[in-house]
């Protein structure tokens, strides 16, 4: 009966929430456009069973690039104009520097010491700050280049074993293994399983993802808090169960790294506690583990996903996969798999991930941003603790901003130096909460997908063009994963058959 009551009091309190905000809000005629809303729910019925960012793509195109949405409580900017996120993250970035806050982000975030969820200040600024100098800036990218050089021949010979019984091969399975090893080398100094063999490689990856991959993100009491309390406490429930199976994994790491007296691995968590060293109270446990957990979620659930589609749009564009193995053939030199230093006399290969990138970007709506305070958008006011969505899936497949902008053709970024293009090329995110690992992702993409045109010769396994329908979800992953067969190039026999 108390359960009853409890319901049906929330449930009333959340009607007349909804209509006194509905009220006041109908008296701000400088609201941008937007489609009709509903008790309640506001605009959530729009988005049915397609995909949010297309979802978001319809509406816009009858609206405007502009689009003003209410999702349950929340109010939701949404930008798919070049013009329009230039004006926010230029005149509005700081207003924008936050991150909405979820369930996900009240556990994840140790206490909003992550700089990932972080509100903007202070704290944010020096843990950002830290984190690029120790893991992604160019001197650090230098310092760690053989990891990624030793665990793409790792990746190149594992796929020659299968190849020689004519196997083929899951790329999906093996681009995840491959990421998870270099994370855990660049943050803990190993590679995370020291047995050798199929099977305990597989153990060793299943356990890592299952506290790593697939990150739950915003869920239905997001949009509607009163469900937190009345019902819904078993979503909850699994975000603290996630995140103490996390916690004691990562602490585990660290004390693993502690014990070993700091011995000169170079990893990212060795260099966070010889700063605990001088500032403890600061260079917490709590923060480190922060640091470590982005790093895991941003290379884990992105770079991957990024080689697998490269490698299903190349399978499906041969002339294009030739064109690339014909360059790193005439610009690789040594007798060798490609190296990190290769990749800078390699544009064809970068243009490739570009392009896979704009046609795939793995955050398609970018990660929300969050509203400081009220502010201005050209003529419109938006409130303050408006959540806003960048549609970048939108802009980088626009016909306007893009000639035949739904055909793969690297060529087009032929002579692009890596910036945002005028705001139409957004992969790695816009303004202070960019991704400070672009250069590394990059660098790691590109290595694995010129290794595995450089040594082998892939074919389809059914006739018919590669499956390129999309999954919408914390990344933009393929909806059937990519398997191909491999065959190795005969001048890299002899190099494969001696890793």
């Amino acid at each position: 009966m108390d359960t009853l009551c409890s319901i049906i009091f929330s449930l009333t309190a959340t009607y007349i929430f909804f209509f006194i905000t509905r009220f006041l809000w109908s008296q701000n005629s400088k609201l941008p456009p937007g489609p009709r809303s509903l008790p309640i729910i506001g605009h959530l019925h729009h988005i049915k069973k397609i995909p949010l960012p297309q979802a978001l793509h319809l509406l816009s195109s009858v609206h405007g690039p502009v689009l003003f949405l209410k999702f349950g409580c929340r109010p939701v900017l949404v930008l798919s104009s070049p013009e329009s996120i230039e004006e926010c993250f230029t005149k509005h970035d700081q207003t924008l520097a936050n991150r909405p806050r979820t369930i996900t982000s009240d556990h994840f975030s140790y206490g909003y010491t992550n700089f990932g969820f972080a509100p903007y200040g202070d704290i944010w600024r020096t843990l950002r700050r830290i984190s690029t100098l120790e893991a992604f800036s160019s001197s650090s990218l230098q310092k760690n280049c053989y990891i990624r050089n030793e665990e793409v021949s790792y990746l190149c010979s594992s796929i020659f074993r299968l190849s020689l019984d004519s196997h083929s091969v899951d790329l999906k399975y093996h681009f995840n293994r491959f990421t998870a090893h270099v994370m855990l080398r660049l943050v803990s100094g190993s590679r995370g399983d020291e047995e050798i063999g199929p099977e305990s490689e597989k153990r060793f990856f299943d356990d890592f993802k299952s506290r790593f991959f697939s990150s739950m993100s915003m869920n239905v009491c997001d949009f509607f808090p009163v469900l937190r309390w009345i019902g819904f406490k078993g979503i909850e429930k699994r975000v603290m169960e996630m995140q103490r199976m996390r916690d004691e994994y990562l602490q585990r790491l660290i004390d693993d790294v502690r014990m070993k007296k700091f011995d000169s691995t170079g990893s990212v968590v060795e260099k966070f506690l010889r700063l605990q060293e001088t500032e403890p109270e600061f260079y917490s446990d709590d923060v480190i583990k922060g640091i470590v957990v982005l790093m895991f979620n941003g290379g884990t659930d992105t770079s991957p996903a990024v080689m697998e589609w490269a490698m299903s749009v190349l399978l499906n564009h041969p002339d294009k996969l030739e064109k690339l193995r014909e360059e790193i053939r005439s610009n690789v030199k040594h007798k060798g798999i490609i190296q990190d230093s290769d990749l800078s006399s390699l544009p064809y290969l970068r243009c490739v991930i570009y392009e896979t990138l704009r046609l795939y970007p793995v955050a398609p709506l970018l990660l929300p941003h969050c509203s400081s305070k009220r502010f201005n958008l050209g003529n419109y006011e938006l409130p303050k603790n408006t959540m806003l969505f960048v549609n970048a899936w939108d802009v980088h497949r626009n016909g306007e901003l893009w000639e035949d902008g739904d055909v793969f053709k690297p060529e087009r970024f032929e002579g692009f130096l890596g910036d945002r293009d005028g705001f139409r090329f957004l992969p790695f995110g816009v303004g202070r909460r960019a991704c400070p690992g672009a250069g590394f992702g990059m660098r790691t993409v590109a290595l694995a997908v010129g290794a595995l045109v450089q040594c082998f010769d892939w074919e389809k396994v059914d006739e018919g063009d590669i499956d390129m329908r999309p999954v919408f979800g914390v990344a933009m992953s393929k909806a059937e994963p990519l398997v191909a067969l491999p065959k190795p190039w005969p001048d890299m026999v002899p190099i494969l058959s001696q890793l």
